[in-house]
């Protein structure tokens, strides 16, 4: 049975080292869509559309890179590797994961603000008009943050009562 308990624990591991491999790629994204954007600067580019697309698009690879080192400190620290109470507490909160329903809750927010900055980054590449497809991504943002704003006062009203 122990067995079984630390392979669990060696594949949350394994889980969170491939979440490092991914931010640091994401991060070579951001990095290359970046330097596209100074090269759009540099040829004399008139276009802003361009360059605050390619701005954006480089945004949008940071932050899914920090939202990947996020999990991964937050996997790693809260459910395999298990420090002394005193250097817990010097950790930072957004690490110190006690439950899955936490770390859910985590990924929640991060992807609230991940389908911002995309929505945005969209709005930037356009050519000045809104589809319908393009009110997708804003009504979803809606939804969920509706759903996140439930979960609060249920939970909320759970604690009181």
């Amino acid at each position: 049975m122990l067995k079984l308990v630390l392979s669990v624990r060696l594949l949350a591991l394994i889980t969170s080292l491939g979440a490092v491999v991914g931010a640091l790629l994401m991060f070579w994204v951001g990095g290359v869509k970046m330097v596209g954007a100074f090269r759009l600067l540099a040829d004399g580019g008139d276009s802003v559309k361009q360059v605050t697309a390619a701005v954006m698009g480089a945004t949008d690879a940071f932050l899914f890179g920090a939202v990947l080192i996020i999990f991964a400190y937050a996997i790693a620290f809260g459910f395999v590797l298990h420090a002394a109470a005193a250097y817990r507490e010097q950790l930072p909160a957004w690490v110190q994961v006690e439950t899955i329903g936490a770390l859910k809750r985590t990924l929640i927010e991060v992807i609230l603000v991940y389908l911002v900055v995309d929505f945005a980054t969209d709005l930037a590449a356009g050519e000045g008009h809104v589809s319908r497809e393009t009110l997708v991504v804003p009504m979803a943002i809606l939804l969920i943050a509706g759903a996140v704003r439930l979960l609060d006062t249920h939970e909320a009203k759970a604690e009181a009562g």
